[in-house]
């Protein structure tokens, strides 16, 4: 179970949109420093996870802790608490130029030459948008977008990063990319990341601990090779998880 390291927990939580149940009592926790994946079908509630963390889907019971202590998540709260969400789909702002993204994901911070750090150290990791600051969004690359997405996400300077499908619609050599930059980001800043994906080789070579998730509910918890070999997933996805 949870060490005295655990930053994010959640407990028993429900989440229902009209009479849907989203999320159907489900706890999940990540400690600082590990990738931790959320795997299972569409409706599955991996996103929701995410979503209720990040307080954009309506916790109806069930409790979020950080560091331990209980609170209701709100997103510039969580944010300020050390938690950044990358939703999918690649959101970046299109009319805006690469910097002025990366000045949005800053926008808290509020020491110019902590913010000039900021961005000089997430350059670091993303020299590809060293050499695009002025270009508009727009205009990069399906990889390149999302790499923005994860850079922004970064400029907080997150213990826990959330990551919702980072590799939706990509090409595979442009997804091998983004989960090496994934990796690269946790042994370099000892990031903890909350991962949701549906490309399972790309997520066995950079997690260590899995969840499978089942209408609303965690139906396994563990390694993810040692999940995969016993064939929880196939029953998920099947539907003969009992």
């Amino acid at each position: 179970m949870s060490t005295t390291e655990t930053l994010l927990q959640l407990r028993d939580i429900h989440v229902h949109y009209g009479g849907v149940k989203a999320l159907d009592g489900a706890s999940v926790f990540i400690d600082a420093g590990e990738i931790v994946a959320l795997m299972g079908p569409n409706g599955a509630g991996k996103s929701t996870i995410l979503k209720a963390i990040f307080g954009l889907a309506p916790i109806d019971a069930g409790q979020v802790l950080w560091e331990g202590q209980s609170f209701k998540p709100i997103s510039y709260e969580v944010v300020e608490r050390g938690v950044s969400f990358v939703p999918q789909g690649r959101r970046v702002f299109r009319h805006l130029t690469v910097l002025e993204n990366l000045e949005v994901g800053g926008i808290n911070i509020r020491s110019a030459s902590e913010r000039k750090e900021r961005l000089a150290n997430v350059l670091d990791l993303f020299p590809v948008l060293k050499s695009k600051l002025k270009a508009k969004s727009g205009t990069l690359s399906g990889g390149q977008q999302q790499m923005l997405a994860i850079a922004r996400g970064l400029m907080p300077d997150p213990k826990v990063l959330l990551l919702d499908e980072p590799s939706l619609g990509l090409a595979p050599k442009i997804v091998k990319e983004v989960f090496e930059k994934i990796r690269e980001i946790n042994e370099r800043r000892k990031t903890a990341i909350f991962v949701v994906e549906h490309n399972l080789k790309s997520l066995l070579e950079i997690t260590k601990r899995a969840y499978v998730l089942d209408k609303g509910k965690v139906y396994a918890e563990g390694d993810p090779g040692e999940i995969i070999a016993k064939g929880t997933l196939e029953k998920v996805f099947l539907g003969t998880a009992n």
